[in-house]
């Protein structure tokens, strides 16, 4: 039956003037996958993040470096009009306009596809952003579109999912939209939601992995670094005043739990004591932090009010 129909196909196709499609001709393969940036991963959390509870979305630029390899180096937002289940872009010069400005100011890269996000209901696409999809397809066949949840993401665990559309034209001839025979990389298990949504049916994964340069690297490591200035801030009076007394309250408790254990020890075996201080806090390696917190605290506080005294 497959067969019958493979050779309907090529009939109709040829009745069309097209030139018959191979069936042995070659597909895009698994060992596919998207290298995106840290750059552009942390714009997008932080889109994704600033939008919720809408959708939003935004274009990826980057190259396509083989026909195993698309490299997302950085990422901008579209005007868009969306809601809370589906976003469509409205300004079709803009893109056109910023891909300029960019070119001025040192990024030649190429759109490679887009990104949206769906804050809390996991990576699918809906009819949506098929067509979407489509419409990027359209101009380039290898273009991918990407599905982030800035919700389900927690620090360590991006939730991110890369698609792109499977020819129905291929599949009623039964090929497979992409040969299974490479075992390079990691495609993440389909949910049951994805599955619902179309998943292998309309659209497949691609395994996404993250690579950055030196740079990147030396801005990462620089995002949250303290600096020696930070040390001479002052907090407010008020405000220094009630966390002493709070840290003073925490220290006779932790006090008093010490005192505790210490005639607990002279009473029970330390098997006993084992047993009934599993799971609790030990008050003595707290009373050392705590005291050791309120001392630092207090020190640097007067040293910064002093030198600010004679400074300013």
């Amino acid at each position: 039956m497959a067969m019958n129909l493979q050779r309907l196909m090529q009939q109709m196709q040829g009745m069309g003037g097209d030139a018959a499609v191979d069936p042995d001709a070659p597909m895009a393969d698994t060992a596919e996958q998207v290298y995106i940036s840290s750059l552009a991963l942390i714009k997008m959390l932080k889109h994704g993040r600033a939008g919720v509870p809408m959708e939003v979305m935004g274009l990826m630029l980057g190259e396509f470096i083989d026909d195993y390899t698309v490299r997302v180096v950085d990422v901008f937002s579209m005007p868009q009009s969306g809601n809370s289940v589906s976003v469509e872009a409205v300004d079709p010069v803009f893109q056109t306009k910023m891909l300029d400005m960019l070119k001025q100011s040192g990024r030649p890269e190429m759109v490679v596809g887009w990104y949206h996000s769906h804050p809390g209901f996991g990576c699918w696409f809906s009819g949506t952003d098929v067509n979407t999809q489509q419409s990027f397809e359209q101009l380039n066949p290898r273009a991918v579109g990407v599905v982030v949840d800035p919700i389900q993401s927690v620090k360590g665990k991006v939730v991110i999912d890369c698609f792109r559309l499977i020819n129905p034209q291929t599949l009623m001839m039964g090929q497979e939209p992409r040969q299974t025979t490479s075992n390079i990389g990691h495609l993440q298990k389909p949910t049951i939601t994805q599955l619902v949504h179309g998943l292998n049916r309309h659209y497949y994964s691609i395994a996404i992995n993250y690579r950055k340069n030196e740079l990147e690297e030396k801005m990462l490591l620089n995002l949250h670094k303290s600096k020696w200035s930070d040390g001479l801030k002052l907090e407010t009076f008020d405000k220094h005043q009630s966390a002493n007394e709070s840290a003073i309250k925490s220290l006779k408790k932790l006090s008093e739990s010490y005192n505790t254990l210490i005639q607990d020890e002279v009473k029970k075996t330390p098997e006993e004591l084992v047993v009934q201080n599993v799971g609790k806090v030990d008050p003595k390696k707290r009373l050392e932090a705590e005291v050791d917190g309120i001392l630092t605290d207090n020190i640097l506080q007067c040293l910064g009010s002093m030198l600010d005294t004679v400074v300013f």
